[in-house]
């Protein structure tokens, strides 16, 4: 047997990039996935097409996946959008659009989501955070913001639901090879300076893969991490926590 075997699987922003690399990981380990996307006719898996701003299309997205599969086992909370710039770069409807999409949307899918994972032998909820949570990194302090909130908000949620069995930890991914990223790349001045720059960045010099972030989804959404919870893995080349020396 596959570790997810039997196990059902939802995974918001699933249809590309990050999500996609994780609904893929978590099928081959055995659950079924579903995928809630603004772009669900992109998947291979069920899925459907979800709005995580929009709290009835999460209550009618949750329902849709119960009513096909009978019950909920994994949450993953992958749905977001990027921002940049400083303090004074976005404006107070940017704050509460970006807000709303990468905290609160979380917010709706779990509670959507809490009364079949109460139910769940094996019940896990894993929220994509960043290393700009724990990192500082120029002109990305709306982003920051909801990254360092995700991360803070996993621990609260572990702590209120343990006793029910239900675990909640985070990832921390550094910067990915991701479409958003390559779009920051291809508008970019010098795109090939800048690709460079950011791999520098990291200390293992190059981008993160989505399947390396997959598989620490994978990690926290088994049942063998059953005694792992209010916790957060960073997947981000040594950049959260190495200070190397120059060559």
């Amino acid at each position: 047997m596959r570790e997810l075997d039997g196990l059902i699987a939802i995974v918001t922003g699933g249809a590309s990039g990050i999500g996609a690399a994780v609904a893929h990981h978590l099928s081959e380990s055995g659950a079924k996935v579903a995928v809630l996307d603004l772009n669900a006719d992109r998947v291979k898996h069920f899925a459907v097409v979800t709005d995580v701003s929009d709290n009835g299309s999460v209550v009618a997205a949750i329902a849709s996946v119960v009513e096909k599969y009978g019950r909920i086992d994994i949450v993953v909370n992958n749905a977001g959008i990027g921002a940049q710039g400083d303090v004074a770069a976005n404006s107070d409807d940017e704050w509460h659009r970006v807000w709303d999409i990468n905290v609160v949307g979380m917010v709706r899918v779990t509670r959507a989501a809490l009364p079949h994972l109460r139910l769940s032998p094996s019940a896990s909820v894993v929220n994509l955070s960043s290393v700009v949570a724990t990192a500082g990194v120029p002109q990305r302090v709306l982003y920051t913001a909801t990254k360092g909130a995700v991360l803070s908000m996993t621990r609260a949620m572990a702590a209120d639901h343990l006793s029910e069995g239900i675990r909640f930890n985070a990832v921390n991914p550094g910067t990915a090879d991701t479409p958003w990223i390559n779009g920051l790349l291809a508008s970019a001045t010098d795109p090939a300076a800048e690709r460079k720059a950011l791999e520098a960045r990291q200390p293992h010099g190059r981008l993160v893969t989505p399947d390396e972030i997959a598989g620490a989804v994978a990690y926290f959404a088994s049942p063998r991490s059953g005694s792992t919870t209010g916790t957060s893995i960073a997947v981000d080349g040594g950049m959260q926590e190495l200070r190397l020396r120059a060559q």
